[in-house]
């Protein structure tokens, strides 16, 4: 036998005890130390990993539920800009818009004088077009033509409206109306930039 293992098995039992409480303390911090504490760490890692994945599964699913109104809200607005587009005329449709109006302005039987489209007036996504517009005939027609166009579905003000040379023909009161009719319309992507670099 070696004589090692002699000499410990010589020794009271008190310290032979003291030598296995010890080389069992020894093993135990080593299994500890080697073993326990990096699957411990791995199983901490795993666990906070998991949390994070299921707060993100909560909020993909939270999003996944709100999904049919998220689609109905952008419907919504897919409408309201068809309407704006309606209302907002782009470059090609600004000539066949002044002439609905002169189109109304004869229908209501009035008298075009002057009908005189000036520079446009670049604004934040669209432009303003205004129209020097004299016309004459019977204050009935006049507001027949007014009335016209606030109905067009597209938006034209009349503003600086002005009566002048008002005479009474053949029981009816003819006049003279010089006003400014302003319509608008979309800027597109490069000329809001040109613009900007303005």
């Amino acid at each position: 036998m070696d004589p090692r293992v002699e000499q410990i098995l010589k020794l009271p039992t008190k310290q032979k005890i003291m030598i296995v409480v010890l080389a069992a303390i020894i093993e135990a911090s080593a299994l500890v130390w080697f073993m326990y504490l990096p699957k411990h760490n791995e199983l901490a890692g795993a666990k906070s990993e998991l949390e994070k994945l299921q707060t993100e599964i909560d909020d993909k699913t939270r999003i996944a539920n709100n999904l049919p109104k998220l689609k109905a809200e952008y419907d919504q607005l897919n409408v309201e800009l068809n309407k704006a587009l309606t209302e907002l005329p782009n470059s090609k449709e600004i000539p066949s818009l002044l002439t609905s109006i002169t189109s109304l302005g004869k229908n209501a039987g009035l008298d075009f004088l002057v009908f005189r489209p000036k520079g446009e007036v670049p604004k934040d996504f669209y432009a303003e077009v205004p129209v020097d517009i004299v016309i004459s005939g019977s204050y009935y027609s006049v507001a027949n033509f007014f009335a016209a166009v606030a109905n067009l579905p597209r938006i034209v003000n009349i503003t600086n409206v002005s009566f002048t040379e008002v005479k009474n023909v053949g029981n009816r009161m003819m006049t003279k109306v010089t006003c400014l009719a302003t319509t608008f319309r979309f800027l597109d992507k490069k000329e809001i930039k040109d613009d900007k670099k303005k």
